[in-house]
């Protein structure tokens, strides 16, 4: 099976980026989406982002829009709506599948190491966390409901 630091994905600006310019890092893999109701989120993963940054978290945000076409955009408005309503500041990637046969190679290896409710791969919504640890073992998958400061012991536990 591959390895996450063996994968590459492209930038919202465009730009590849294999993950291993990650490693040695815990990263925070979210599916975002800038029409849904778990949207707000996108504050609490700021926060998690600013606050551990230093030491040692990276939230990485994969926009979809396989979960009822709740992130219609193009990359530069995606980009430009997190960035002005949010100010994320985290990296974020292309819009890209989860699900299905063109789903990304990352969401592969994610659903493949953290497997969901009763063993199901699928991903079922928007904002689907993935908490891996330095050396790029996956640690836990957490729901769409769980909000980013539910995650601050795990990840505290990390770092």
């Amino acid at each position: 099976m591959t390895a996450i630091y063996d994968i590459e994905a492209r930038t919202i600006t465009g730009e590849t980026k294999p993950l291993r310019e990650f490693s040695g890092k815990a990263l925070l893999i979210v599916n975002v989406a800038s029409k849904c109701g778990f949207t707000p989120q996108y504050a609490g993963l700021e926060a998690l982002y600013e606050k551990y940054a230093d030491k040692g978290l990276v939230v990485l945000g994969f926009p979809c829009n396989q979960f009822g076409a709740q992130e219609p955009a193009a990359e530069g408005e995606i980009a430009s709506f997190c960035s002005a309503t949010y100010g994320v500041s985290f990296p974020m990637f292309a819009k890209i599948d989860v699900n299905g046969d063109a789903a990304h190679p990352l969401y592969k290896f994610l659903k493949h190491e953290a497997p969901g409710i009763l063993g199901s791969e699928a991903i079922k919504w928007n904002f689907t966390k993935f908490l891996i640890d330095r050396s790029g073992k996956m640690v836990k998958r957490y729901a769409p409901t769980d909000t980013p400061l539910s995650l601050e012991k795990d990840i505290e536990a990390l770092l």
